[in-house]
C-alpha cells in the first residue's frame, strides 16, 4: 500500500486534471451537439452523451490500473504490444464491421473497437523501445529503415481499411526520430515532401517552380558557389520538377473518388456546397454565428436542427464555436496547448530515453488529431474523419487516448523510483 500511495503522489496532476477538464468538456458539448428535448437528461443511457458518461467512467479506471502497473511493463512489453495490435489490424480486415466505408471496426456486444486507434499506441511504444536501445545510432541507414518499417506496416494495414485518416497519425512520429538525433537536413526533407505536393494541388505548378527555381538561384549565389552546391540545387530541382508533375496521377490513382472531391473542394477547384463541400460549409456557418461571446449553452441553431452532421464526433468543435463563440474556442485551443507543453516538459525531464521519447510520441500523436480535427471544421485540412482527443463521441477513441496518455503519466511517476 505504500509503493502505490508513493505511485499517486508522483504523478503529474497538471496532466491529470488537463485530462479531466477536456474529457468533462467533451461530455458537456457531446450533449449540446445532440440535445433532445424528449431525452434532456444528461444521464439519459438511450442517448449518446449517456454512454459517453460509461465510456469515460471506464476510460478512468483504466486510467488508475495503469498507473498500478509496474513502471517497467511497458518498455518491456512494447513490441508485444505492437504485435498484438498488428494482428487486429489484420484480423478486423476479414472480420470487421464497416462502418462509413471502412472496414475497421469489431462489434463486441453493443461496442464498436477500433484497432487503429490503439495501433497508434503500439506504435508509439515500440519506436520508443527501438530508439531506447543504447546501440541504435538514428544516423545510420539500418536503423531508420527499421523505423520507417514499424510506422510502414500499421499504415498499410490501416489503409486497406479504407481508413487514409488514421493512417496519417501514425507519420506524426516523425518528431520522435527528430529528437533522437535525426539530422535536420533529413526532417527538413519529410516535412518538404508532403509540403511541396500540397502547394501543387494548391497553385499553379509552373509559378511553383519559377518560386523555386528563384530560391534556388538566390541560396546558390549567397553561399561560397562551390560545384557540389550547384549540382546539389539541380538535382533538388530536376527531383521537384518530376515530383510536382506527379502529385496529379498519384492522387487520381491511389485515392478513392470521394478524397478526390474533398481534396478539390479544398483547394477551391470544385464548389459542392450540397455534396463534398456541405460539412465544411454548414461547420463555417456555425462558428461564425457563434461570434465573440456565442449563442449559449443548448442555444446553437445549427446544433439543434442538425445541419452539420457528424457533430458529435469529427465536427464536435463546431458546437463549442457556435454556443461559446470565440472566448470558448480559445480557451479549448489554450488547454489543448498547455497539455502538449506540459507533455513535452515532462518528456525533457525523463531519466529513461525510453520514456523521454514514448512522451514525444504521444505529444506528436495528440497534436495532429488536434490540429486536423480544427483544421476540417475551418476549412484547412480535407475531411478525413480524425477525432478530436478526449472530445469527441465515441469509447474506441476515448480509450485509445487515455491509454496513451496514462501510459506516459505512469512512465513520469516511475522515473521517482530510479532515484
Amino acid at each position: 500500500m505504500r509503493e502505490q500511495r508513493g505511485i499517486f503522489q508522483h504523478i503529474d496532476w497538471w496532466v491529470a486534471i488537463l485530462f479531466l477538464v477536456l474529457v468533462i468538456l467533451g461530455w458537456i458539448n457531446i450533449y449540446a451537439a445532440v440535445y433532445d428535448e424528449n431525452h434532456s437528461s444528461i444521464l439519459d443511457m438511450d442517448a449518446r452523451y449517456g454512454k459517453q458518461m460509461i465510456w469515460i467512467l471506464a476510460s478512468l479506471l483504466l486510467a488508475m490500473v495503469i498507473l498500478l502497473i509496474d513502471g517497467k511493463f511497458f518498455s518491456q512489453f512494447a513490441y508485444l504490444f505492437y504485435g498484438i495490435c498488428i494482428l487486429l489490424l489484420i484480423a478486423v480486415i476479414f472480420s470487421g464491421r464497416e462502418i462509413s466505408g471502412s472496414k475497421s471496426w469489431f462489434q463486441v456486444g453493443g461496442i464498436a473497437l477500433q484497432p487503429a486507434e490503439f495501433a497508434k499506441i503500439g506504435a508509439a511504444l515500440a519506436v520508443a523501445k527501438y530508439l531506447g536501445n543504447l546501440d541504435v545510432d538514428i544516423g545510420k541507414t539500418r536503423t531508420l529503415l527499421t523505423l520507417a518499417g514499424i510506422l510502414l506496416l500499421p499504415m498499410i494495414l490501416v489503409i486497406l481499411q479504407h481508413d487514409a485518416g488514421s493512417a496519417i497519425v501514425f507519420v506524426s512520429l516523425i518528431f520522435v526520430f527528430y529528437r533522437a538525433g535525426m539530422s535536420d537536413k533529413l526532417m527538413l526533407l519529410l516535412v518538404a515532401i508532403p509540403l511541396l505536393a500540397v502547394l501543387a494541388l494548391g497553385m499553379n505548378k509552373y509559378i511553383l517552380l519559377v518560386v523555386m527555381f528563384v530560391s534556388g538561384t538566390v541560396y546558390f549565389l549567397s553561399t561560397r558557389r562551390k560545384i557540389k552546391t550547384l549540382l546539389t540545387i539541380i538535382a533538388i530541382f530536376i527531383a521537384s520538377v518530376v515530383y510536382v508533375f506527379s502529385v496529379d496521377y498519384g492522387v487520381n490513382k491511389f485515392l478513392e473518388p470521394h478524397q478526390r472531391t474533398r481534396i478539390n473542394v479544398l483547394f477551391g477547384k470544385d464548389i459542392d456546397l450540397k455534396g463534398a463541400g456541405y460539412n465544411v460549409n454548414q461547420s463555417l456557418i456555425a462558428i461564425g454565428s457563434g461570434g465573440f461571446w456565442g449563442k449559449g449553452f443548448l442555444q446553437g441553431t445549427q446544433t439543434k436542427y442538425n445541419f452539420v452532421p457528424e457533430q458529435s464526433t469529427d465536427f464536435i468543435f463546431c458546437t463549442v464555436g457556435e454556443e461559446w463563440g470565440f472566448q470558448g474556442s480559445f480557451l479549448v485551443i489554450a488547454l489543448f496547448v498547455t497539455l502538449f507543453f506540459r507533455i513535452i516538459f515532462l518528456a525533457e525531464r525523463q531519466r529513461s530515453k525510453f520514456s523521454r521519447l514514448y512522451g514525444y510520441g504521444v505529444a506528436s500523436i495528440l497534436f495532429l488529431h488536434f490540429a486536423i480535427n480544427i483544421g476540417m471544421t475551418l476549412g484547412l485540412v480535407p475531411v478525413i474523419g480524425i477525432p478530436l482527443p478526449f472530445f469527441s463521441y465515441g469509447g474506441s477513441s476515448l480509450w485509445a487516448f487515455t491509454i496513451l496518455l496514462f501510459i506516459f503519466i505512469r512512465q513520469d511517476s516511475y522515473r521517482y523510483e530510479l532515484l
